[in-house]
């Protein structure tokens, strides 16, 4: 399971509370900030989700609308 946190005063500080038993070992893995950001700087939405852009090839033009239909099987809406 993966718990997502921040650093305040030189301690990891875990965004949600959980169960983990005093003296689990525990791994950090520090994220990189987005290429182009300051320190400090929070990143829009759109430089978060720039990546994506375009990643999505070949899928149907009626997706949005019939979304159900391609991933359940339900009749199609016009």
């Amino acid at each position: 399971m993966t718990y997502r946190g921040h650093v305040e005063n030189g301690v990891v500080v875990l965004d949600e509370p959980c169960d983990l038993p005093d003296g689990a070992a525990v791994q950090v893995s520090p994220i990189p900030p987005p290429a182009g950001a300051k320190e400090g700087e929070i990143p829009s939405l759109y430089e978060r989700l720039r990546p994506f852009v375009g990643a999505a090839k070949g899928l149907p033009r009626d997706l949005s609308v019939n979304h159900d239909h391609y991933l359940y099987g339900a009749p199609r809406r016009q």
